[in-house]
C-alpha cells in the first residue's frame, strides 16, 4: 500500500511524524480519509474519533478542532486537542462529560449553551474513544 507523510500536531507539541498509510478525520463536513497519493485538500476538522493507520496497525485518537491539509505526499493535522485512546483519562472525561450535563442545564444565554454543548461533545468523543 502506498504511504506518505503524516505530521500531527496539537499547541502543546506533536503527536505523530512519520509514514503513515492511512489517516480518518472527522471535518465539519463529515468523515474524510486520506490514502496515498490523494489530491490536494483543505478542510477544517471537527469533533471525533481519529484512525491512523501504520505498517497495517490501527491507532486510534480523540481530536478536536483545527484543520487537515494534504499536499503531494505530505499529510499534515493541525488539532486543538489530539489525544491518543490509550492516554484518555477516563475518569477525567467522566467528570469532564457531567460537568458540560450541568452546564447545559444551567446555561442563561445561547453562546453559554453552545460552549456547553461543545464540552459536552468533547467528552463523549474521549469516553467512545477509549472504550473500544
Amino acid at each position: 500500500m502506498s504511504t506518505f507523510h503524516l505530521q500531527i500536531v496539537t499547541p502543546d507539541g506533536g503527536f505523530f511524524d512519520g509514514e503513515a498509510e492511512r489517516v480518518s478525520v472527522r471535518t465539519i463536513d463529515g468523515e474524510a480519509a486520506v490514502l496515498g497519493n490523494h489530491i490536494p485538500y483543505v478542510t477544517a476538522l471537527g469533533t471525533g474519533e481519529a484512525r491512523v493507520v501504520v505498517d497495517g496497525q490501527t491507532r486510534r485518537a480523540a481530536a478536536s478542532g483545527g484543520m487537515l491539509a494534504v499536499t503531494p505526499g505530505h499529510v499534515r493535522v493541525v488539532a486543538t486537542t489530539f489525544e491518543w485512546a490509550e492516554d484518555i483519562d477516563v475518569e477525567r472525561a467522566k467528570r469532564a462529560k457531567e460537568d458540560a450535563e450541568q452546564r447545559i442545564q444551567n446555561a442563561k444565554d445561547p453562546h453559554e449553551l453552545q460552549l456547553a454543548k461543545a464540552r459536552l461533545s468533547r467528552a463523549q468523543v474521549r469516553l467512545n474513544v477509549a472504550k473500544r
